[in-house]
């Protein structure tokens, strides 16, 4: 599998947020050529903040791995990370990030800050950006039409 056949995996679960109505963001961890870890939106259904599709996709994954440190691992993520999301992945110790769209709003990795690849702390993950990227935006931009 390529980047774009895991993104996809990612854009079906943002689908599967999106029909739960929660906003659709999809992620996937892979290690060793699996999916070690899965997660899509859902701090509504959850009642949780902290349920983003990154934060349960790396539970998932540590899990797995029986580690928390997941360094030789690649997460799939249809939205740039968020700021919380950014902290945890660098936490992880991840050894790339993948993403489709930015998140001009909220992007923790390159629109609003850098935390991903900081040179102020000591991991930096290796990240890929562009993904997909109409096909995830899309997703997001519909959603959020529709609601208005």
């Amino acid at each position: 599998m390529d980047d774009a056949d895991y993104m996809r995996e990612a854009l079906r679960l943002a689908r599967e947020a999106e029909r739960a109505g929660e906003v659709p963001v999809g992620a996937v961890v892979a290690a060793g050529g699996d999916i070690i870890g899965r997660g899509c939106n859902s701090p509504i259904a959850r009642s949780d903040p902290t349920a983003h599709a990154e934060i349960l996709a790396l539970r998932e994954a540590a899990q797995a791995a029986g580690n928390y440190r997941l360094k030789d691992a690649v997460i799939y993520v249809t939205l740039e990370p968020c700021v919380m999301c950014a902290g945890a992945l660098v936490a992880a110790r991840l050894g790339r990030l993948v993403f489709g769209a930015r998140d001009l709003r909220f992007g923790g990795v390159r629109s609003k800050f850098r935390i991903a690849d900081s040179d102020l702390l000591s991991h930096r993950l290796e990240i890929t950006e562009g993904v997909l990227a109409p096909e995830c935006l899309e997703l997001l931009q519909r959603f959020f039409r529709e609601r208005r």
